[in-house]
């Protein structure tokens, strides 16, 4: 006992200025006393148990609660019985045992097990017993024992449902924090793999670990990205989308700064990358920062098939990424002011085609753009099968009803058609979403100034870029600055075998696995 050390939540106790009552009182030496405290902070909720005790021939009274619903049952028992277990003492003892000898003996008892902890206030008692904790009180003395039995109904590990895996693990990430750290654990087995953890939110305390690989990521990024959680001064975080909004460092840029995602194998690369991952309990998406434009388009998958196929499949995408940004706008620029650019016999056609249609290209455009937005957002509220048969039959349906009807043309259903299925090759769905906000305002460019306007909105667009940073590492890295050792895993994919040296901006060149050890080539891979 002597090397135990006592954790609670022993806050300074503050002082109410209207009825003098103190906000984190402490655990009264009255077991009743407590447990109608706990009653009334609880509201006599009905999945409170309190279960109570008589000891010793009648001499010691116990309470054991907990909640229901996020404890395990036979967790509860278990340390219940086992704490409250006098077996090992002889009838003399356990007869002549005073209140502080059995307090004494149970706490022991109790820390012995492990992930145990003592308790001195009020608030810490709560706080403990929210988390799924099991609380030991013993009538006659201002300390509990707090069990660690969380539990209750969780979901259990399957498959990625947003990032679908096509080789590699089909394991993705759970609601339940726990878990999803030892899924990165059981990739990657180190002892540098650090975690620390801290509770955000003044209201829901919601649990918050973030991890990196000691000796890869770099010191100064580690410290920043503490520095910006430990300023997150709110009343909930209910999804780790709550921590991205807060802590990105341009609020008002269409761009995400930081990725995240449901696979432990990409959290793991990223990891071994040198970025930081953000765990945050209650929610199955990872955190990973900091970021560049360019690892939205990078998949895990890229890594686990051979060089030239990933090469060729990664142009595709940054194909598609054009094609679903610049699609539309292009071909509204072209019919209003560029005639002379499309081929006479295909202008001809386009002519004849917009002979019966009454509205200009641009507003042609924009009512199929929106509408294939709505068949969207409604196929993805549906329930599964019925969302993807209202996406592919209303499409079908809407789009020929159009042309007969004479509304829009067939080639402006064409190329809507062909940008909508292009945004979906973008592996990060937060990217897409960018995407889509700005192809809009790229359509409304093209129609009151042609492709000028489209040459200067980029001009603009990929200086803002570069002025993006995400905890301190360029945006546009490796295009801007230019990284020429990095181009290997930029929009090409070289052999792993040419990669032996882990992202320079990521973490300043260092390639070994710990500080103190001698520097070695490493194979590190984005993801």
């Amino acid at each position: 006992m002597d090397k135990t050390t006592k954790e609670s939540g022993q806050a300074a106790q503050t002082v109410d200025s209207a009825g003098g009552k103190p906000h984190n009182p402490p655990i009264s030496p009255n077991l009743e006393e407590n447990i109608t405290q706990i009653k009334a902070r609880l509201g006599n909720s009905p999945d409170l148990i309190i279960r109570t005790y008589e000891l010793i021939n009648r001499t010691a009274r116990v309470a054991a609660v907990y909640m229901i619903g996020i404890t395990d049952r036979e967790m509860v028992d278990h340390f219940i019985s086992h704490v409250m277990s006098f077996e090992s003492l002889n009838d003399d003892i356990r007869l002549a045992a005073t209140t502080a000898e059995v307090y004494s003996y149970i706490k022991d008892n109790a820390l012995s097990i492990g992930k145990e902890k003592l308790v001195q206030d009020i608030n810490g008692l709560l706080e403990a017993l929210l988390s799924g904790d099991t609380i030991i009180l013993v009538d006659g003395l201002g300390e509990a024992v707090s069990g660690s039995t969380c539990g209750g109904e969780v979901r259990p590990v399957s498959e990625a449902s947003t990032q679908v895996a096509i080789r590699g693990s089909k394991e993705s990430f759970t609601e339940t924090i726990s878990t999803n750290i030892a899924l990165v654990r059981k990739i990657i087995k180190n002892p540098d793999l650090w975690t620390e953890t801290m509770k955000l939110g003044d209201v829901t305390h919601t649990d918050i670990t973030i991890m990196y690989i000691h000796g890869i990521a770099d010191e100064e990024t580690i410290k920043v990205f503490k520095k910006k959680l430990q300023e997150i001064k709110v009343d909930s975080i209910l999804e780790s989308g709550y921590i991205e909004q807060i802590i990105e460092d341009n609020k008002y840029s269409p761009f995400p700064t930081l990725y995240n995602t449901e696979r432990p194998d990409s959290v793991a690369g990223n990891l071994l990358d040198g970025r930081i991952a953000i765990f945050v309990d209650g929610t199955p998406f990872v955190l990973i920062a900091p970021t560049t434009f360019f690892m939205f388009f990078h998949t895990v998958e890229d890594y686990y098939q051979r060089y030239d196929i990933s090469t060729l499949i990664r142009l595709l995408r940054f194909l598609c990424l054009l094609i679903s940004l610049y699609g539309p706008a292009i071909f509204v620029a072209a019919l209003n002011f560029h005639q002379e650019m499309i081929p006479t016999p295909l202008l001809i056609n386009l002519a004849s085609q917009r002979e019966g249609v009454p509205f200009p290209a641009f507003v042609e455009a924009v009512m199929m753009e929106v509408t294939f937005e709505i068949i969207r957002e409604a196929g993805v509220r549906m329930p599964s099968p019925i969302g993807q048969t209202v996406s592919i039959i209303g499409g079908l349906v809407l789009g020929t009803a159009a042309v007969q009807a004479g509304i829009v043309s067939p080639a402006m259903v064409i190329v809507v058609s062909l940008t909508g299925i292009s945004s979906f090759a973008t592996p990060a769905f937060n990217m897409a979403l960018s995407i889509r906000m700005l192809r809009f305002i790229i359509m409304v460019i093209a129609a009151f100034m042609g492709l000028y306007g489209i040459a200067i909105f980029t001009i603009m667009l990929i200086a803002h870029m570069c002025s993006l940073r995400s905890l301190g590492v360029p945006y546009m890295s490796p295009l801007g600055p230019f990284v020429p050792e990095n181009q290997k895993d930029t929009f090409l994919r070289s052999p792993l075998t040419f990669m032996k040296i882990r992202k320079r901006l990521l973490n300043k060149g260092n390639s070994s696995t710990a500080p103190g050890k001698k520097t070695a080539k490493r194979n590190s891979y984005e993801h």
